[in-house]
């Protein structure tokens, strides 16, 4: 229930704070007094564009700000998933607009972007103009309202998850397919590029221990004459070095014993020996395992001739990364020749998905039929109250593909005279007709569902006299199961306010105001009369207003 309003430097407002109450809140006004004004505002909460040139004093900020009792709404979820604090009795909605036109906007004090504005404003309040009327001939609000109606909210939250679910086992079938109709195609390609290199039966990092064994190879003579070298100037004879460093030892020892500072470093040289031995050792092993063997030099010049034709050929530098490609091409031959039995056992997933689609689908689509029956009864009924006496409203239903919806498209026909076929209510509701059908879905919804807060904007206009009253009797009805807020000229729909608020302009020495007031009971009577008589209220009008009002049909006042 939208509880309070506050608007602040808005167009001609300079600043109003208004209480509202459950019930029916008729606002009334002289043409021009500003009521288009206060709707403007409050569609800012609903998400619409901001616009600077409604910014009264551009020195200040435009701030419109609604507060809701959330009660029985059900959006506790919607503000959990979007992290907003939840505060049932006293949700706060603020929208601020700077003079350059730059737009916040606050959720109980939490920023949110308009999306998030929207997605909740528009679950609290609902704006119904003359425009809305246009919406009673889209099919798929012609389809919310039976679903409403049916209470198939449950079963189209299951039915979409099993919707979304066969969508994607479909897509997943095409792009199989495609794959595996390119892949085959591309079949004869891969399998001989993977032959070939299958047939190298390469190793990982095999090109390095070639391109090594092929430099030893290819040196060996120089390789095993240096290595001789080494050892014969360090372990050759009388003159080498470990025959020179074995007597260095020996003298360092003696030194040693007679001069304690030099005390260690014969060990220090003894260990330099046993390196030395170690090098010699290792030199040695190494000049032994040295083949000189030119036909074991082919055979490696072979093999990485054959490597790097590879290389080249697919574009890499390295063994790895031949084997890298090696094992894209074993999968993607994997693939196709495992292809058939995934395509089919993802066929078998999509049919599985589907018929279960189907069958929520199917039941939806029945307590969519029954809702309709029942609906068109009611309709019918509410509409010969507003003087459509000889209607005849009928709903059908068409068979489709699944979609988003269901397997059903809807369609209201209508008929508004004798011996007329009803026919599809976009070609045959006229402006006025259309307005008073909408009000009777109003009325039948809001009594099967929890609606929020309607808001009537001049719906009324084109009607007059008894359906006026009949009108007026409406609205008071939708009120008693919603709060509901009507914008009117005529007098018949005032008398049947619970409460009554006045819109009208006033002149101060600096600019013109639009401002609001709550009328008491007198003052409610007087603006019936103005409604009745226009600015020469008598006594006459305001008796005829008082008649009104006492033969509404309520006496809760």
């Amino acid at each position: 229930m939208l509880s309070t309003l506050h608007i602040s430097n808005y167009a001609l407002i300079d600043c109003i704070d208004v209480d509202f109450s459950q019930g029916l809140t008729i606002i009334t006004g002289e043409t021009g007094a500003g009521k288009s004004i206060i709707l403007g505002a409050l569609s800012l909460i609903m998400g619409e564009r901001a616009d600077s040139k409604f910014i009264g004093n551009s020195d200040k900020k435009t701030v419109v700000e609604v507060t809701f009792d959330l009660t029985g709404y059900g959006l506790k979820p919607l503000f959990e998933q979007n992290d907003i604090e939840y505060i049932e009795k006293e949700c706060i909605i603020r929208r601020e607009i700077s003079s350059g036109g730059r737009s916040r906007s606050f959720i109980n004090d939490t920023p949110v972007n308009l999306t998030v504005m929207r997605d909740i404003a528009t679950r609290l309040v609902d704006i119904h103009s003359q425009h809305s009327n246009m919406l009673l001939s889209k099919p798929q609000f012609q389809l919310s309202i039976l679903d409403d109606m049916a209470q198939n909210s449950k079963l189209l939250s299951k039915y979409h998850d099993l919707y979304e679910t066969f969508k994607c086992k479909n897509e997943e079938t095409k792009r199989l397919t495609i794959a595996i109709n390119k892949a085959k195609e591309e079949e004869d390609y891969i399998r001989f590029q993977f032959d070939q290199l299958h047939a190298l039966m390469l190793e990982e990092n095999e090109d390095e221990y070639l391109e090594a064994k092929r430099n030893a190879l290819s040196n060996a003579g120089e390789i095993k004459e240096g290595l001789w070298q080494v050892e014969n100037i360090l372990d050759g004879d009388d003159t080498s070095v470990m025959s020179t460093m074995s007597t260095v030892v020996q003298i360092m020892s003696n030194t040693e014993e007679l001069y304690a500072e030099v005390e260690g470093l014969s060990e220090r040289l003894h260990s330099i020996i046993i390196d030395l031995k170690d090098i010699v050792y290792t030199a040695s092993a190494a000049r032994e395992n040295i083949v000189d063997d030119p036909d074991e030099l082919k055979r490696v010049d072979e093999r990485l001739n054959a490597i790097y034709s590879l290389e080249r050929k697919h574009n890499v530098d390295s063994v790895n990364a031949l084997l890298e490609i090696e094992e894209t091409y074993r999968n993607s031959l994997s693939k196709i020749d495992n292809s058939d039995m995934l395509l089919e056992q993802l066929k078998k997933e999509r049919e599985q998905a589907y018929n279960a689609a189907v069958a929520v689908a199917s039941e939806i689509k029945a307590r969519r039929k029954s809702a309709a029956v029942k609906f068109a009864k009611h309709l019918k009924a509410e509409a010969i109250k507003l003087g459509l006496k000889n209607i005849e409203f009928m709903v059908e239903f068409t068979d489709c593909e699944l979609n988003h919806s269901g397997s059903d498209v809807v369609e209201y026909k209508v008929a508004f005279n004798k011996k007329q076929t009803p026919t599809a209510v976009r070609y045959t509701a006229s402006g006025g007709e259309m307005s008073r059908l909408m009000l009777c879905v109003k009325s039948i919804v809001a009594q099967s569902t929890h609606l929020p807060t309607i808001i009537f904007d001049e719906v009324d206009t084109g009607v007059s006299g008894e359906i006026a009253t009949m009108l007026g009797e409406m609205m008071h009805n939708i009120s008693r199961h919603i709060q509901v807020f009507t914008i009117t000229h005529l007098p018949q729909v005032a008398a049947y306010s619970d409460h009554h608020m006045r819109v009208f302009k006033t002149d101060t020495p600096e600019s013109t105001v639009t401002s609001i007031e709550t009328l008491d009971h007198d003052s409610h009577i007087r603006e019936v009369a103005r409604l009745l008589s226009g600015r020469d209220i008598n006594n006459a009008a305001l008796e005829n207003a008082k008649t009104l009002i006492d033969n509404s049909n309520f006496n809760d006042k």
